[in-house]
């Protein structure tokens, strides 16, 4: 990996990466150091976690808003092999930031074409700070709101069923139920109905913001398949 990096990286350039790669924090727009996370992403988590199914720009985001945010619980669901989850246990644990990371998945009885089965979060149990449950998504989301201190921020990744009805309802109940919470969505890339895509994340994220009780703003990384956007209220 350290060859790949030098490909990204010219020697002259190359410097360590930040321990709080967020910049003006004093200031109301997100920003991060991107070159800092991307010397991150290249050297520690493309290895871990490669780029599927979040390609570079996803995990850029996925990324940044941890250390933006600093979110003390991350509440997912979509556990799948656990890779999300890792990418927010690595990110967590090379900027020294205390989060506790809670992964959601189908139970073993429910039918789905992504269910892992026997590997469920296989590239996150056992590893400190990840909690792993099962469960319909929101249900356990309201459950796990009620323990968080309303101090304490919240990041949500919602990466469950992708249709327009599940999606909308997903979102708008982390609204009601963690109404200070960050939310991040996958799948949310929109096309022209010539390209035959499932848009019906999108279009939730839509509905959900025409009537939302508070003012989010959105980051997308909308240059392909799958992408992903960021909810976020203020920084």
């Amino acid at each position: 990996m350290h060859s790949l990096s030098k490909l990204f990286f010219k020697s002259d350039v190359h410097r360590e990466c930040p321990k709080d790669p967020s910049v003006n924090p004093q200031c109301i727009e997100f920003e991060v150091d991107n070159w800092g996370i991307s010397q991150f992403i290249v050297d520690t988590l493309v290895p871990a976690v490669g780029v599927h199914p979040f390609p570079l720009n996803e995990l850029m985001l996925m990324v940044a808003s941890v250390c933006r945010f600093k979110p003390g619980h991350i509440i997912e669901w979509g556990t799948h092999l656990g890779k999300s989850a890792r990418v927010f246990y690595e990110t967590a644990n090379h900027f020294g930031l205390d989060v506790a990371i809670h992964s959601i998945d189908l139970p073993d009885d429910i039918a789905h074409q992504e269910h892992p089965g026997f590997q469920r979060g296989m590239l996150v149990k056992e590893l400190t700070g990840v909690r792993l449950y099962q469960g319909d998504g929101l249900n356990m989301c309201r459950e796990i709101a009620g323990w968080i201190a309303p101090t304490e921020r919240a990041l949500v990744f919602i990466d469950g069923d992708h249709h327009y009805e599940s999606v909308l309802r997903e979102l708008t109940g982390v609204m009601a139920c963690l109404p200070q919470a960050n939310v991040l969505l996958h799948d949310t890339f929109f096309q022209s109905a010539d390209s035959g895509y499932n848009v019906g994340p999108y279009q939730a994220i839509v509905s959900a913001l025409s009537s939302a009780p508070r003012i989010y703003r959105t980051i997308a990384s909308h240059t392909g398949l799958p992408g992903m956007t960021l909810l976020y209220q203020s920084v």
